[in-house]
Formats: structure tokens, sequence, C-alpha cells
């Protein structure tokens, strides 16, 4: 397996190991893993044509990172404004994400299974404050996916990179701002020696799914019982890692902030709204791709107004009411 992480990085390089022992122990030794990092084999970003091509037979990443690749890749990662971590794995492997997955991934040869996520991610780094879209322009952030179409749109340039590149991008000015996870990996990658005001909510990555992609010919090679233990060990690393990260991350930037000074800012509501606004017609045009991601993007959409419906009476009212004074 490669992966788009550094090797034994916190949560996400850490969680195809956990992958590996798991399946490991689970066949009795029948099927063994092993895990390389971010370019220890193959490149961060090219990840999806080594397991598609069979030179590897597993990777581990995310889906925006291939979009190019496979257009509408990126629905099946994270979308701005859109589900968070239990709605995208609800609408994956309850609302008929899974099957539109596999239908995307299908020419390529590979087998998708969501193993990951680290909930609400930050809104990035920045060495200026955001008072308004005029901060936004003109700035150099790093950024993937579909909120990198955001943000361009919002005058900004946006770039991608691996996270090896991001801290030395940041130092030497070759960026302004940046995005990566949340406090427990942010702090591990040394962002706050580098940035000086950490912004909220992370709209553009509201609930971002690691993915595990499994070569279809080396998957069906495999006896019932091993795929099928693929598959379970895959869902309870997708649980595993949003337990992590909602464990560590308020550890994380109590650290950030009372050891390193960081300042934690919200973006203003007149920024969220213009760039929910931006979010809308980029997500419209890019569900307009093909008769695929059209379908794709209904699916997400029809799928994220029946929760929310729910929510408002469940989670977000008691989230209410458990702030309540």
């Amino acid at each position: 397996m490669v992966t788009t992480w550094p090797k034994n990085f916190p949560g996400l390089g850490t969680a195809p190991e956990d992958f590996a022992n798991m399946v490991g122990q689970m066949s009795g030794g029948r099927l063994n893993i092993k895990v390389f990092g971010a370019g220890q084999l193959i490149p961060s970003f090219e990840v999806f044509d080594a397991v598609s091509q069979g030179t590897v037979q597993m990777g581990h990443g995310a889906a925006y990172y291939w979009a190019g690749k496979a257009r509408g890749a990126e629905f099946f990662a994270t979308v701005p404004f859109g589900l968070n971590a239990q709605e995208m794995s609800s609408w994956i492997h309850h609302g008929g994400g899974l099957e539109l997955w596999r239908e995307m991934y299908q020419p390529f040869g590979l087998r998708p299974f969501a193993a990951g996520n680290t909930g609400v991610q930050m809104a990035g780094w920045y060495n200026r404050e955001i008072n308004s879209m005029a901060d936004i322009a003109g700035l150099k952030m790093r950024i993937p996916g579909l909120g990198a179409e955001v943000i361009s749109r919002a005058g900004a340039l946006a770039v991608n990179m691996p996270a090896s590149e991001i801290y030395t991008a940041m130092q030497t000015g070759v960026i302004d701002a940046t995005e990566w996870v949340g406090p427990y990996n942010d702090l591990a990658l040394g962002l706050h020696q580098v940035a000086e005001y950490y912004y909220y909510p992370g709209w553009h990555e509201p609930g971002v799914i690691a993915e595990l992609i499994v070569n279809v010919k080396s998957f069906d090679s495999l006896s019932p019982d091993l795929q099928k233990i693929v598959e379970v060990a895959a869902r309870a690393i997708n649980q595993n890692m949003l337990d992590e990260y909602t464990a560590k991350n308020n550890q994380a930037l109590k650290e950030l902030v009372t050891a390193h000074g960081v300042k934690v800012r919200r973006l203003p509501e007149s920024v969220l709204l213009e760039l929910r606004n931006i979010a809308n017609k980029v997500i419209s045009e890019q569900a307009n791709q093909t008769e695929l991601t059209r379908r794709v993007a209904a699916s997400l959409e029809k799928f994220k107004s029946e929760v929310m419906a729910y929510h408002a009476i469940s989670e977000e009212a008691f989230y209410k009411a458990r702030r309540a004074d």
C-alpha cells in the first residue's frame, strides 16, 4: 500500500498502518500488507495511477487529489458547506454514495472504500487577519479540491502540494496561507511556526473522507473471506480515525494557544456568506461535467436536505440545549 501521507504522521499516516495490522490479524497472517508513506515508493499525487496500473495493490489518500483524472472524484472527498463526517459516512454506506463511487472508479480498475475521516477541519493559517473578502484577494494559498476553485474565484491563487512541502512553502513565502487539516495534524506539521492567525470554521472541508483504493484485479483474486476482511477493516478504520481526531484536536488546540500563542479567529459572517455563494456556483458547474457527476451531485444534495431536516430537531437542537446557560 502506498499513501499520500507522511509515514507515521498522526492519524492520516498511522491509520493505514492500523488497517494493515488489522487485516493481518483478522486473516491469521494470510493477507499481509506493507505500507509505504508519501514519497517512499510513489510520489503523493501518483497514488491513484500506481494502484490503477497495478504497480501496487492498494493506496490511501483523498479523492480530490485525483479529480483531474476521474472527473467528479472530489465529490467523494468533501464538498464545501456540505456533509460532515458522520453524514458523509452515512451517504456512502446507506445513501447510495458507495455505488456511485464504484461506478466512477470502475473505468480505472479501482475499488474504493471509505477508510478514515478527520471531521470538520480548520479554515487555515494566515499571516494577516481576514476581515473581509478583500483580505482573501491576492493570497497565494495551499488548498485542494472544490475549495481551491472557490478560493480562486474569490481572488486568491490556489495551489496544491503534499504535506511534506507545506511548511517550507510558508516559511519561504512561496505561499501566504495554507489549510492542512486541524490542530492535531497542524501542530505536528509545525504550522504555528510559520503563521500567526488560525481561522475557523473549515467551510471547505466539513468532513473529508480518507479513501482506500484497491486494484480490482488484486481484490477479485482474494478469497471471499479475505475480501470481507478488507471491507470490515476499512469500516473500522473509518470510525477509528474520526474517534482519534475527536479526542486529540482540542488537546492540540490548547497547546497551540497556550504554549505557542496562536491567535484563533472566526471568519466573519460576511466572508462565509460570500464563500458559500461562490461555492454553490462552483458545485453546480462541477456537477454538470458528465451524466455521472450530475447523478452524484444530485444524490449528495438530496441526502444533505434530508439529514439537515432531521438534524434541525436532533443534533443542532441538542447542541443548542447543551450550550444553554
